[in-house]
């Protein structure tokens, strides 16, 4: 009988381990209420680490509302710089950022939707491009998201042609006062390890010309 009592201590022991381990690892009902929405964290991983970042034309941004599938989406800006959305109408996205947008759109939908929680979330930059001409296999506009160099741009636009001059590539860079810089880039010298510095990070605008 003795015996049979510790097993039974034995095992009432165990029973409360595994019901403790098992509560532990179970959200109750109020913690799976606040569960953050699945798109909302897709959305974030995609969001600029620079919190001043400035929204233009043809940049994708995802919206969401919380608890408000219909009214979360993912939308282009326009050429004029606005977006439209259900019960909000037109809204000025470009030359804002992410939060002054945010708080735009929660002003706009605080007459429809009892204490709105919006976010906005910037997953394609398109606006931030920059130009290649002349000898390249694919002359284009590109975005600065795919090639942040002059070596980045060429090889996303193909490569050079055979009758490309290498040794005189530029890159014509508008300057904040007006008028235009010609930044030289020497292909071969670089391919070769000499100057390396010249391989200069692009900025919005910049056209590089491959003679």
């Amino acid at each position: 009988m003795k015996s049979n009592g510790n097993h039974s201590v034995g095992l009432g022991l165990l029973l409360t381990v595994l019901s403790g381990s098992l509560l532990g690892q179970v959200p109750t009902p109020g913690q799976a209420n606040r569960a953050i929405p699945t798109a909302t964290v897709t959305a974030s991983s995609t969001q600029p680490a620079d919190a001043s970042f400035i929204i233009g034309n043809d940049d994708v941004l995802a919206i969401n509302v919380w608890k408000e599938p219909d009214l979360s989406r993912s939308i282009q800006v326009r050429s004029d710089g606005k977006i439209s959305l259900p019960l909000v109408g037109e809204v000025q996205a470009a030359g804002r950022t992410p939060v002054q947008l945010e708080l735009d759109i929660t002003a706009k939908l605080q007459s429809y939707v009892a204490k709105p929680e919006v976010t906005v979330m910037v997953s394609q930059i398109n606006s931030k491009k920059f130009n290649i001409l002349g000898q390249v296999t694919k002359p284009g506009s590109y975005s600065l998201a795919l090639a942040p160099t002059v070596m980045d741009a060429i090889a996303t636009a193909g490569g050079l042609r055979d009758f490309a001059k290498q040794k005189t590539i530029y890159i014509l860079r508008q300057n904040p006062s007006g008028g235009e810089s010609r930044i030289p880039f020497n292909y071969k010298d670089f391919i070769k390890g000499k100057n390396v510095n010249q391989n200069v990070k692009l900025e919005p605008h910049d056209t590089i010309v491959v003679p």
